[in-house]
C-alpha cells in the first residue's frame, strides 16, 4: 500500500499559536484558574488534554469559579464578539486573547466598514463560533451568507462589503460573491480566506484526484475539516473521515492500494502521525522481505538493543580493547529491558500513543517477561566479566527503574526524576554511556585512559542527540501532556544549535584524539557519526514525509553506523596507518 500524508496536514499558524499561548499558562500560577471561553479549538484529543493540564472550557461566564481565588479566561482561537469582552471585562477577569490574527484582520475590516454604513456580509457558517464573533462587529448592520438562497433574499442595499470566515471553501466563497455582485455590482470584497485554508484546500483536490481513497483527520465538529472532507469527495474519490486511527478498525480500507491523508487545521501532528503508521504497519497485513523485518524490530526495541551492541563495539574500538561478547550482549540486553519496562512505568495515559502503542497493548505480559529476561541475562553477563561490571550494571538498573517513579507527594511539582526539566536526555545519554564505554574497561581494570573519555563523550554525544531529535520530533504532544524536555523548555530552534554544536564538538574530538596520543589513527573512521547525525537534522526538518516507525529507526541507526565503522577500522587497519 503506498501511503501519502499532506504536507498541510497540521496545526495552522493561528491554531499553534493559540495552543502555544495556553500551555505558557499551564504550569502551576499558585491559586489561579485558567479556562477557555469556549472550545479552545475544534479537536476534542487536544481539549482533553488541556484539561487534564488543569485549563477548561467553558460556555457561559457563570461556569467560572471566581470566589476561591482569581480566574484567567482566553480567548479562543476564533475570536469573540465586543460585546462577550465587555461583559468579561465588567467581571474582573482576566483576558488573555488569543485569537487567530487572520480572524483578528476580517475583525478590523468588519468594524471599519460597519462605521462607514456599509452592510456586512459574512460568508460562512451561521453557527460556526468565528462567524458569531465576526457578526458582533457588524452591530446591527451584518448578514450571514451561507448560500445562494440567502442572496436572493437580501432587500435592496446601497453600499456592500463582503469578507469570508477563514476556514471558508475557496469554490463556495468565489460562486457567492459572484452572485452579491449580480445584485449590488459595487460590492466592495475582501477574500479573507486564510492563505493556509486555500493551500490545504488546493492540496486536497489535487490529492483526491492522484488516490484511490482519503482519510481527513480531524475533529467531527470542525467545519474546515468536514469542508475538506467534502473536497475529496466532489473529485468522486472515496473519503472517510475520521477523528483518530482508532476509527479506522470498523474502515474497509483492503481493496485501496493508494490512499492520501489529510487534516483539519486543529488536528494535531500525533493523531495524524498515528494514523500514517496504522495504515502503514497496524492493519494487520501481512508483510513480508527485509523493510517490514525492520520496521518490527524498530518497533519492538530489538534495534536499539542492536545500536547499543554497536555503539558498545565502536567504544571497544576506540579504547583499543579486543572486542568482547559478553560486552556486546550486556550492552544489548540492558537497553532492551530499560527501554522496554520504562515504556510501562512512563505511561501518561491512553490519549497520546506513539507507534509501539498498539503493538505494545496487544502484548503487555509478553513485552514485560522478556524484559524481566533480558535483565536477568544482562545481569549474570555483567557478573561472568567481574564484580566491578556488575555492581555497575545493577546501580544502573535501578536507576533507571526508579527515573520514572513519581515518590514524592502529589502536591509538589517534582514528584520524580522524570519530572526534572530535561532530564530523560542526560539520563538516557549517562546510561548508554556508562553501560557501553564505561563498563567494558572497567571489566579489564581500573585504568582510565585518556582514550576511556573520547569513548564516553562518543557514546554520551550520540545518545544525546539522538533523544534529542526524537524530543523535536514530539514537541508538539510533549508540550500537551507537559513533559518538559529540552526542546519544550528552550525551543526546536535553539536545540538544533545546541545539537550542531554537540555534533561538531564530538567531530572535533575525534580529529584531535590520534594527534593528542589518546587514540590510534583508525578511529577516524568513526567520523561517519557526526557526518550521519548531520543528515538526522535534515531527515527531522522534512518530519512530514516520513512515518513515525522510519524516522525513529533513521534515528537509531547512528549506533548502527558506529558499530560498523569501528568494524571497518578493526578488519582493515592497515588501510588507516
Amino acid at each position: 500500500m503506498g501511503v501519502r500524508l499532506a504536507k498541510t496536514a497540521g496545526f495552522c499558524m493561528g491554531v499553534k499559536r493559540a495552543v502555544d499561548m495556553v500551555l505558557d499558562l499551564a504550569p502551576p500560577r499558585g491559586k489561579e484558574k485558567l479556562y477557555t471561553y469556549g472550545p479552545l479549538i475544534h479537536n476534542p484529543q487536544t481539549i482533553e488534554l488541556l484539561k487534564l493540564r488543569g485549563i477548561a472550557p467553558i460556555e457561559r461566564l457563570d461556569d467560572m469559579d471566581t470566589l476561591n481565588g482569581p480566574a484567567t479566561i482566553i480567548i479562543r482561537a476564533h475570536g469573540i464578539s465586543p460585546r462577550e469582552r465587555r461583559e468579561i471585562k465588567a467581571c474582573g477577569i482576566r483576558i488573555i486573547d488569543a485569537t487567530c490574527p487572520k480572524v483578528a484582520h476580517v475583525q478590523a475590516i468588519i468594524q471599519k466598514h460597519a462605521a462607514r454604513q456599509y452592510h456586512i456580509m459574512i460568508i460562512g457558517d451561521r453557527s460556526h463560533p468565528e462567524v458569531n464573533g465576526l457578526l458582533g462587529y457588524a452591530g446591527d448592520r451584518g448578514t450571514v451568507i451561507s448560500s445562494a438562497e440567502d442572496v436572493s433574499r437580501l432587500p435592496t442595499l446601497d453600499k456592500v462589503c463582503v469578507v469570508a470566515q477563514t476556514t471558508q471553501g475557496v469554490e463556495e466563497f468565489e460562486t457567492l460573491v459572484g452572485d452579491i455582485r449580480d445584485r449590488f455590482p459595487e460590492t466592495v470584497v475582501f477574500n479573507t480566506i486564510c492563505d493556509s485554508t486555500e493551500k490545504r484546500q488546493t492540496e486536497v483536490r489535487t490529492m483526491a484526484a492522484e488516490m484511490e481513497a482519503m482519510l481527513i483527520v480531524g475533529g467531527q465538529n470542525s467545519a474546515n475539516t468536514q469542508r475538506l472532507a467534502r473536497l475529496s469527495e466532489r473529485q468522486g474519490t472515496p473519503t472517510f473521515h475520521i477523528e483518530t486511527a482508532e476509527d479506522l478498525g470498523g474502515v474497509d480500507l483492503s481493496r485501496y492500494r493508494r490512499i492520501g491523508v489529510s487534516a483539519g487545521a486543529s488536528t494535531p501532528n500525533w493523531i495524524i502521525h498515528r494514523v500514517v503508521d496504522y495504515l502503514e504497519n497496524d492493519r494487520g497485513e501481512k508483510r513480508r522481505g527485509l523493510f517490514a523485518f525492520w520496521t518490527l524490530t524498530v518497533r519492538t526495541e530489538v534495534f536499539s538493543a542492536i545500536g547499543a551492541a554497536g555503539l558498545a563495539l565502536a567504544c571497544m574500538f576506540l579504547q583499543g580493547l579486543r572486542p568482547d561478547v559478553l560486552n556486546l550482549l550486556t550492552a544489548a540486553l540492558y537497553v532492551y529491558a530499560m527501554h522496554t519496562l520504562n515504556r510501562f512505568l512512563a505511561r501518561k495515559g491512553s490519549i497520546i500513543g506513539s507507534f509501539r502503542e498498539a503493538t505494545y497493548r496487544r502484548h503487555e505480559r509478553l513485552f514485560l517477561s522478556l524484559a524481566v529476561l533480558a535483565m536477568v541475562l544482562a545481569l549474570t553477563l555483567a557478573c561472568l566479566s567481574g564484580w566491578a561490571p556488575f555492581i555497575l550494571l545493577f546501580t544502573l538498573s535501578a536507576l533507571g527503574l526508579v527515573y520514572n517513579l513519581r515518590i514524592l507527594p502529589s502536591h509538589w511539582r517534582f514528584r520524580g526524576l522524570c519530572d526534572l526539566p530535561g532530564s530523560k536526555n542526560v539520563a538516557m545519554a549517562l546510561a548508554w554511556a556508562a553501560v557501553t564505554a564505561f563498563l567494558p574497561r572497567i571489566a579489564v581494570g581500573f585504568e582510565a585512559p585518556p582514550s576511556l573519555m573520547v569513548a564516553f563523550c562518543l557514546a554520551f554525544s550520540l545518545v544525546f542527540v539522538r533523544s534529542a531529535l526524537s524530543d523535536i520530533l514530539d514537541i508538539q504532544s510533549d508540550r500537551l501532556i507537559g513533559r518538559e524536555t529540552i526542546p519544550v523548555l528552550i525551543g526546536k530552534d535553539r536545540t538544533l544549535v545546541l545539537l550542531k554544536g554537540i555534533a561538531l564538538l564530538t567531530a572535533l574530538v575525534l580529529v584531535a584524539a590520534p594527534f593528542a596520543g589518546w587514540a590510534p589513527w583508525r578511529i577516524w573512521t568513526l567520523m561517519s557519526c557526526p557526518f550521519y547525525v548531520w543528515i538526522c537534522f535534515t531527515i527531522c526538518d522534512r518530519e512530514a514525509w516520513f512515518p513515525g516507525v522510519l524516522l525513529e529507526g533513521l534515528l537509531e541507526s547512528v549506533y548502527l553506523v558506529a558499530g560498523l565503522s569501528a568494524g571497518v577500522g578493526l578488519f582493515f587497519p592497515r588501510a588507516f596507518l
